[in-house]
């Protein structure tokens, strides 16, 4: 196996590993801070990319191992300034999602909110085939299908497990901020693979780091305004003192939040430049069916019969996407193996007896 392939998926493993960890640890931590006593939603959106600055640690890990490989004239920077803009974008939009997301998660139990966010597999397939040319099959068809349905049914039990004190107006807005903000990120992620491709370079780890810290600084800047609007900075003081747990922990709680979704998003990064953007859908999807199953254990949340529909589903589409994908895939060798090259084949027949 050739060095590259062997980078590549070595990589590919990290990046899933801290989607793995940001997926399943992000959502927790920050429903704890919403049930200890936090409520500022501003603060929690900036803190989901406000761990931005921790990619400076990667990227100077990369080129401190490009200057053992390469001395001197090793490369700093790899983004392109055409890119900016584009991701500067993207990062806004991120903030946006962000806000949305974290408004859901203060309304809904963890398990309700990461449901609904399976269903970002079904707007990131959609535009993945219109935005990068993502083919279909009909397993991966039958996944969006199963998803949406199980969103559905999710939302015919709807109100059946809002927390005490909580409105019914409010739990039905974090509802649908939360299917809001599944959308966004569902369109988000097939913008990051065009982006990619706009490059009309080799798309490095390094690359990729550099546009995944212009989106997380602009993401972070957008709650940022929101933060100075609300009054968020004043706030965080009084907040710590009055925190369930104690001020001690509350500002563990937030560092951690922000270095978990730091995770995340790096991950998600990694996933979809040597997978793709579907790809790091589906996985997302996977972990949200398991930080499901985290919540109830962990927070008590209940767990009615539309939830276990909706996770049923959710699991069948899932297996039948990556089902679909092993079979397509194991064609794919079959027929590269039973096809000899023709300059092969002429280079052979020429060969002397």
């Amino acid at each position: 196996m050739e060095a590259t392939t062997m980078w590549r998926r070595l990589v590919l493993l990290l990046s899933c590993v801290m989607l793995c960890i940001g997926n399943c640890g992000g959502p927790l931590i920050t429903r704890l801070y919403f049930l200890r006593g936090g409520n500022r939603i501003w603060f929690v959106s900036w803190l989901i990319t406000g761990g931005w600055p921790l990619t400076f640690i990667l990227l100077a890990a990369a080129y401190a191992f490009r200057r053992t490989t390469q001395g001197p004239t090793a490369k700093l920077l790899f983004i392109p300034p055409k890119l900016i803009v584009p991701a500067a974008i993207l990062g806004a939009l991120t903030g946006l999602d962000d806000y949305l997301y974290s408004y859901g998660l203060s309304k809904l139990p963890v398990s309700t909110s990461a449901l609904l966010i399976i269903s970002q597999l079904a707007f990131a397939a959609g535009f993945a085939f219109l935005l990068v040319k993502q083919r279909f099959t009909a397993y991966s068809v039958n996944a969006i299908v199963l998803l949406t349905m199980g969103a559905g049914v999710l939302a015919t039990g709807a109100n059946t497990d809002r927390p005490n004190g909580e409105s019914n107006r409010e739990y039905i807005l974090g509802f649908v901020l939360t299917l809001l903000a599944a959308f966004m990120y569902g369109f988000i992620m097939p913008c990051i693979e065009l982006v990619y491709k706009q490059a009309k370079q080799a798309i490095t780890y390094t690359l990729v780091l550099e546009i995944q810290l212009v989106m997380g600084f602009f993401a972070a800047a957008f709650c940022l305004i929101g933060m100075l609007i609300n009054k968020d900075f004043q706030a965080i003081s009084r907040e710590a003192n009055e925190f369930e747990m104690g001020k001690a922990k509350y500002y563990v709680v937030v560092i951690w939040t922000s270095i978990l979704w730091q995770c995340f998003y790096v991950g998600a990064a990694g996933v979809i430049c040597y997978g793709s953007s579907l790809l790091s859908a589906v996985l997302s999807a996977v972990l949200r069916s398991v930080t499901e199953v985290l919540a109830v254990v962990f927070y008590a949340e209940k767990f009615h019969s539309e939830k276990g529909i909706c996770l049923a589903l959710s699991l069948w589409g899932l297996t039948s996407y990556f089902y679909g994908d092993f079979k397509k895939s194991k064609t794919k060798k079959t027929n590269s193996q039973n096809q000899i090259p023709e300059a092969q084949m002429a280079q052979t027949q020429s060969l002397p007896i």
